[in-house]
Formats: structure tokens, sequence, C-alpha cells
């Protein structure tokens, strides 16, 4: 049985270059963002994409996995600050999610830089997002505070 299922839907309207969607989680937490070709390859103008969307789900289940390991390794952190860049790209004449660029800064009582980058190093393999990212190239920069 799974831990959790959840889901979300887009419903498009137009071509690729001119139409646009909307999506939405089944939770509501979402809102329901627009979504554009336009908003994905050049300026957001108040859309999303595709790519923000991972970029945030990276984000937060890294911050939660790096929570977790210090924790499990007796320094749970104050305060963890996670940001993801996740590039698109053209691979193979297609365009492809080629990168997530995962930085952290972070408060954690009783470790030093050299436990928390290798932490956060361990967290950038073991979260869940990061594994469903396989075959993207996935870095993670942390600093202590």
């Amino acid at each position: 049985m799974a831990i959790a299922e959840r889901s979300a839907q887009c419903t498009w309207s137009g071509d690729l270059a001119h139409g646009s969607g909307e999506v939405a989680g089944a939770s509501g937490a979402l809102g329901e963002p627009p979504v554009t070709w336009a908003s994905r390859t050049g300026r957001s103008e108040g859309k999303t994409s595709p790519e923000e969307l991972i970029a945030a789900a990276h984000a937060a289940c890294f911050s939660m996995a790096l929570s977790h390991g210090l924790s499990e390794a007796g320094n749970p952190p104050e305060q963890l600050e996670v940001s993801a860049r996740v590039t698109l790209d053209e691979r193979d004449g297609a365009p492809t999610v080629t990168t997530s660029e995962l930085t952290v800064s972070g408060q954690v009582p009783g470790i030093d830089q050299e436990g928390f980058t290798q932490a956060a190093a361990d967290a950038g393999r073991e979260c869940p997002v990061s594994r469903a990212l396989a075959g993207v190239e996935i870095s993670v920069r942390a600093t202590l505070s």
C-alpha cells in the first residue's frame, strides 16, 4: 500500500504558443494558478510553470529530508531555508528538465559546517523528489548559519 497519493489537474485551452491553462491540486492548497508556454520559457508575469512547481516540490521535500536526517543524528534544526532552481533546457531536440540546484542555509545547534554539508548531501540523494528526478543533475549547496 502506498504511503500517500496526491493528485492535480490542468485544464488547457488553445495551442501551445497562445493557449493557457490552470492547474489545481486536489487539496485546494495551490489555488488555481494560471500556466502558459510564455510563463514557462520567458517572463512569468504572475503565472506558474511545471518547472516552478517541481522546484517548490523539491525544496519542500529536501527540507523535510534534511530535517529528518539532522534530527535522527541528534541535531534537530532550529530553521532551514531551502531554495530550488529548476532548469528547462533542450536535450536530444526536446525540452527537458535538466537540473535542480538546491541551496540551503540552516541554524542547527551542535553541528559543524562539515557535518551540515554531509547531512545536506545525504538529504539531496534521499529525498523522494530527488529520486523521482533521477537523470536530472541535482546539486546541493549548504551553509550553516
